[in-house]
């Protein structure tokens, strides 16, 4: 049951609180530990996992914004978390390899077996995390953070790649990253950003998580060495002549920003369009629980300049989702994806007629 904006649930009910105008439902449910997402031509949204080894695909075949299909393209699979669909295929990477699903929405029922186009990745570890996008250029960007929570790793560990993956040829775009699972380009100048988590065990308040930006190919982003902007690491000291990029922005410590993604639908009001949404999965190293929601972060030219709460799935001190992954639905709405209940959610706009300084509450969905 989804809950009419403004008005008041049980008071022993579990709340989402959205911005103001905007509505949740659940798009779909029970699928496992639920992370990254990538849509095909068709509306097709395939959803990769983690400890599962599995990728579901859904369809809405009605478009009443609500799965009515769904499919297992692959299982057993060594953490594919990370997916990416281009020209009619599925990109999954695995622990150290990238496969290929061949025109996989004609082949829901059956699909092909994977094809190995990749096979130089680094092992995975429980720590590295992995995401993938084609990027403006054709290339597969894929972003591979470190084996840790703060060590000297060797590369290709702590970077963001890019693949040729008709060649298998690649080229190192950023390095010196800690957990990067959220990034994209910006439409107005296909500038490369990308949210990195900071390191735990420093406190409540250190160091912040980061919003970056690409500007140079090859810049170095601190990690482990630089912290954030200025936080020193100390247990590693900087290469004397090292180079460290600044982050564009500061998020909260712990707020742990996993999704991000670029709003480039025409269903949300104006100011929305073409900023920035991120996933904050929320905290677990922290004395009170922060993040847990969806913000948004506006851009004057290449700058953040306000970051506001779109939904929050904290109620008090209780979760009731941590949002992993974004991506745009093809009607302008976005999906979340959940990696706590293993839900994906479908956050939309629905009032034109409203003040879109007030929040309002919802009734979670599953219940």
């Amino acid at each position: 049951m989804v809950m009419a904006a403004g008005a008041k649930a049980d008071r022993q009910s579990i709340m989402i609180t959205v911005a103001k105008g905007f509505g949740l439902s659940l798009y779909a449910a029970d699928l496992g530990d639920a992370k990254q997402m990538a849509l095909g031509d068709k509306g097709t949204l395939f959803v990769g996992s983690y400890k599962t080894g599995v990728i579901h695909a859904l369809v809405d075949s009605n478009a009443d914004g609500r799965v009515d299909k769904r499919y297992i393209v692959a299982k057993d699979l060594h953490y594919p978390e990370a997916i990416a669909f281009h020209d009619g295929d599925l990109y999954v990477a695995e622990s150290s390899r990238i496969i290929r699903y061949v025109d996989v929405e004609n082949r829901l029922r059956r699909p092909n077996r994977g094809k190995e186009v990749y096979n130089r990745l680094p092992g995975k570890t429980n720590k590295s995390h992995r995401a993938m996008r084609f990027g403006p250029d054709g290339r597969l960007y894929v972003a591979i953070g470190a084996p840790c929570n703060v060590c000297e790793a060797p590369a290709p560990f702590g970077s963001i790649i890019a693949i040729d993956v008709n060649t298998g040829s690649s080229q190192q775009v950023a390095t010196g990253l800690r957990n990067v699972t959220g990034f994209d380009w910006a439409p107005d100048d296909n500038k490369l950003w990308f949210a990195d988590i900071g390191r735990d065990w420093m406190g409540d308040r250190l160091p912040p998580d980061e919003i970056n930006r690409v500007d140079t190919v090859g810049s170095h982003y601190g990690f482990p060495y630089i912290h954030a902007t200025d936080v020193e690491e100390p247990a590693y000291e900087k290469p004397k002549g090292l180079k460290v990029t600044p982050p564009v922005f500061e998020l909260p410590a712990h707020v742990a920003p996993m999704g991000l993604q670029f709003y480039r639908g025409k269903q949300f009001p104006a100011k929305y369009h073409e900023q920035m949404f991120v996933a904050e999965n929320g905290s677990w190293n922290r004395s009170s629980k922060i993040g847990y929601q969806v913000t948004m972060l506006t851009l004057a030219g290449d700058e953040i300049v306000d970051r506001q709460t779109v939904v929050s799935f904290l109620d008090g001190e209780f979760p009731v989702a941590r949002p992993y992954a974004l991506l745009s639905a093809p009607d302008g709405a976005i999906y979340i994806s959940d990696d706590f209940k293993g839900n994906v959610y479908r956050l939309f706009y629905k009032d034109n007629g409203v003040n879109e300084s007030e929040p309002s509450e919802q009734q979670d969905p599953n219940q």
